[in-house]
């Protein structure tokens, strides 16, 4: 009888604790980054919000099934800019889970694209917006498009930053990414492989002439900069396929990463689903072998 009731106790404390755990967290993923298709989440037990949405309704859920997410949890998009590689599934994403979609007027303007008026908003540069218990900031970036956006999603004291088409660092681009528990971070190309490499001229001026994309030096520089002593979790995004090479990513990065982890974002699959804590004595841990843990203690 003893035994019973100290199994019982111990089922109700570890039940109270993992719920703390994760209502003081986020969940994050890339579902896809590379110039094929880019879409990024970012949410917590109840509610998640996809920032873009550059590949299909039906590779996005099939993704999002294989990471044990269910679609109902996601309650709205966000759109960086009008580029395809960010908006190519949206129409059908949004219309089939009759999803809010948040758009600056610029960019809807230059996409082209039928969306139900009365589930699309507007966003400006500076503003804050509440998604349940999810608040997403927006501000301007450096990139050649008509009105592009970053993000920092902010849920329960933990920050995410969503940092990827950027031209060059910005002094609010530093400013975010310095307060970010975890960030998607653009590190586009290598400077060598994209001087020796068959794009023509213009081409290669548009991506390194300060409103295309950031170099792995650029991105390397951004992190060793700005990164704050509590960021766990960096997820290397929007890797050129021609420019650039995982490998040579990741050992970039291996030698300063310290504390924070490290991760290269693929233009193929998802990532895994990454668990983020605030607490900067707690280091984060993949959701699944989160969740395998708590299986295992009952």
């Amino acid at each position: 009888m003893a035994g019973m009731l100290q199994k019982q106790h111990l089922r109700f404390f570890l039940s109270v604790l993992f719920s703390d755990l994760y209502t003081m967290s986020l969940f994050v993923t890339s579902l896809n980054s590379g110039s094929n298709g880019n879409c990024y989440y970012v949410g917590n037990d109840r509610e998640a919000v996809l920032v873009d949405a550059g590949i299909s309704c039906r590779e996005i859920e099939k993704r999002m099934a294989r990471l044990g997410q269910k679609m109902d949890k996601v309650a709205a998009i966000f759109i960086s800019h009008e580029h395809s590689d960010h908006i190519r599934g949206l129409s059908v994403l949004a219309r089939k889970y009759r999803l809010p979609v948040y758009v600056t007027p610029k960019t809807r303007q230059h996409m082209r694209m039928v969306l139900d008026e009365e589930r699309t908003f507007a966003f400006r540069s500076g503003e804050s917006i509440q998604i349940g218990e999810l608040t997403v900031k927006c501000f301007l970036k450096r990139h050649d498009a008509i009105d592009p956006h970053s993000f920092v999603i902010e849920g329960a004291g933990v920050r995410v930053g969503v940092f990827t088409d950027l031209g060059a660092c910005c002094e609010e681009l530093s400013s975010h990414f310095g307060r970010c528990h975890a960030a998607f971070l653009e590190s586009n190309y290598c400077e060598d492989m994209l001087e020796s490499g068959r794009y023509p001229f213009f081409l290669k001026n548009r991506i390194r002439g300060g409103f295309g994309h950031l170099s792995n030096r650029q991105a390397l520089d951004v992190f060793l900069s700005h990164r704050p002593e509590y960021m766990s979790l960096l997820l290397l995004s929007h890797l050129s396929r021609d420019n650039n090479n995982p490998q040579l990513v990741a050992d970039l990065f291996s030698p300063h990463a310290g504390q924070t982890r490290v991760v290269v974002a693929s233009r193929y699959e998802e990532t895994p689903l990454f668990h983020v804590v605030s607490s900067k004595e707690e280091h984060f841990q993949p959701a699944a072998q989160l969740m395998a843990l708590q299986t295992s203690l009952f």
